[in-house]
């Protein structure tokens, strides 16, 4: 929950303070900053990282800055200037804030020569990925030693990432220790790089405990949510929410071989603990030896671009294929696959360190996330899907792992970025057995499922950019007027002065309080504040 204050009242003092939000978020966003996740030995996996270039390697030894393992990159070796390195995205917006820094070292027997060098970078990026809005640099390790002064060999040094490039003509134009992602921004990327020479000169640098943190600014910067199901209620939205019914086609399994018979009935959907519960259940009904549940809000609502969020934990078991996905609303007319399909999460239930996201549009594109050792399906996730003109993006905990900017379409006539420039409606199912498992016998699925089975759906957000959610507070007819963006969803909250001496906050909801709002001026200082959502 994002939530933002302003004091108000006590007018006569003439105090109208401006928004700041409660709390900035200083964690490390980095999965495996100390490359410690793989086992202990030479050249292993860089769990978390995605790679680039030949030589990088997860090395374990005494070298390590903390803990046992570092990572080692040195160049390709090509005859040509080469990059090797590794890097993470992670989700971002316009006005969010961050820190970056690492350790490097590098030793006295294999010191840089020729005209290698490395760095640590911080890049804001637009949708499609390959346009770079902002570059921020750590100061370069080269032969000559460290840009600011002498590298000393065989010792850590702590690089901060400060100096701020043109990203056309890579020059040094301003330092800053903070990093503001600019307009356009979809998501930070923090990467570790090694400049290779022609000469094929020798040389090796170690990293460890990198690090990159949001200092200030909301964490999706100017992105707020627009709409929201947050699924508090006692029973389903009917003006948003529908369901299929049965087992489709008819009797075909849904055209994917499934062997659950879908109801609406309360035993298979509820709410609960705010929480929406989709439950697989052993029994027959409709020809079926399974019950479940598909909801979706077609007819009832659909949008077109923009951020959606799913918090959601889905179900271990052979034949479980929980799915959180959308269709195209021309799905009537043109059919599928002709309508696009955008499957932002689906996972089997035999494999829960993977989770997999995919678009179908007469051509399939599909990218995988592997969570971390000791994580799975089963604990809560954000899934999250950003929908551009030309682009969307796959997110599993904010962490980026698939960018899709090119598909076909099976219809003649249509082309790019169709059908993926029309409006989308929402599904959320649990569907047991089918083609997607490998078609698991009934055997099977008895034997390696605890029936009733649950995927439990915390919210679904969309979010798009907007004005910044914040109070503006004008004094009119002795009164006050507070005023903020009618387009987000947010609520008003208030609370006496017990801030201000030093007691326990208790804030309280203003029901109704559609923007403008009156208040009068009273002899106690009144704190206002948004939540959202």
């Amino acid at each position: 929950m994002r939530r933002y204050s302003l004091y108000g009242g006590l007018i006569l003092l003439g105090l109208l303070a401006a928004m700041i939000p409660v709390s900035a978020q200083a964690a490390s966003l980095l999965m495996n900053p100390g490359f410690e996740l793989d086992a202990a030995g030479q050249n292993q996996n860089l769990v978390g990282w995605t790679l680039y270039g030949p030589n990088n390697y997860n090395e374990t030894g005494g070298p390590a800055h903390s803990g046992t393992n570092y990572f080692k990159v040195y160049q390709g070796f090509s005859g040509a200037i080469n990059y090797s390195g590794i890097f993470q995205d992670y989700i971002s917006g316009p006005g969010a804030v961050y820190a970056a820094d690492g350790w490097a070292y590098t030793a006295a027997g294999d010191a840089l020569t020729g005209q290698n060098a490395a760095w640590i970078e911080v890049s804001f990026r637009d949708a499609s990925g390959t346009n770079v809005l902002a570059l921020y640099r750590s100061s370069l390790i080269t032969t000559n030693g460290l840009q600011s002064g002498a590298f000393p060999k065989s010792a850590w040094v702590d690089l901060p990432v400060t100096n701020q490039y043109n990203p056309n003509s890579f020059q040094i134009t301003n330092t800053s220790a903070t990093l503001t992602a600019p307009a356009g921004t979809y998501f930070v990327r923090y990467q570790l790089v090694f400049q290779g020479d022609a000469a094929n000169s020798a040389g090796s640098v170690y990293f460890d405990d990198v690090n990159l943190s949001q200092t200030g600014g909301a964490p999706y910067g100017n992105w707020n949510i627009v709409w929201s199901d947050e699924f508090n209620g006692g029973a389903m939205n009917p003006a948003v929410w529908t369901y299929d019914l049965g087992t489709g086609c008819p009797n075909c399994g849904w055209g994917n071989n499934e062997l659950e018979y879908y109801t609406n009935r309360v035993t298979n959907v509820y709410l609960a603990g705010g929480l929406l519960h989709i439950a697989a259940r052993k029994e027959s009904l409709g020809g079926q030896n399974y019950t479940s549940a598909r909801v979706k809000s077609q007819g009832l609502f659909s949008f077109k671009y923009g951020r959606l969020e799913w918090r959601a934990r889905l179900p271990a078991g052979v034949g479980c294929w929980p799915a959180l996905w959308l269709l195209g609303t021309n799905i009537t007319s043109v059919s599928w696959p002709g309508c696009g399909e955008i499957d932002v999460v689906e996972n089997n239930g035999s494999n829960l360190g993977t989770v997999q996201g995919s678009l179908h549009s007469g051509t399939d594109e599909t990218g995988y996330y592997n969570f971390l050792p000791g994580d799975s399906a089963t604990n809560f996730h954000a899934f999250t899907l950003d929908w551009n003109t030309n682009a969307l993006l796959f997110y599993v905990d904010g962490h980026l792992y698939q960018s899709q900017t090119s598909w076909g379409t099976s219809l003649s006539g249509q082309s790019y970025p169709f059908p993926f420039d029309q409006p989308f409606f929402i599904i959320m199912n649990l569907a047991i057995g089918g083609n997607y498992l490998g078609n698991p016998t009934m055997n099977a699925i008895n034997a390696g499922t605890v029936f009733p089975a649950e995927m439990q759906v915390d919210y679904v957000r969309i979010y798009n950019q907007t004005a910044p959610l914040k109070i503006s507070l004008t004094q009119t007819n002795g009164g006050l007027k507070l005023s903020w963006p009618g387009n987000i969803v947010c609520h008003l909250q208030a609370q006496s002065a017990a801030l201000n001496r030093g007691l326990a906050a208790t804030w309280i909801d203003l029901t109704n309080s559609a923007p403008p709002v009156m208040v009068l001026p009273t002899n106690t200082a009144i704190f206002y504040r948004l939540a959202s959502p």
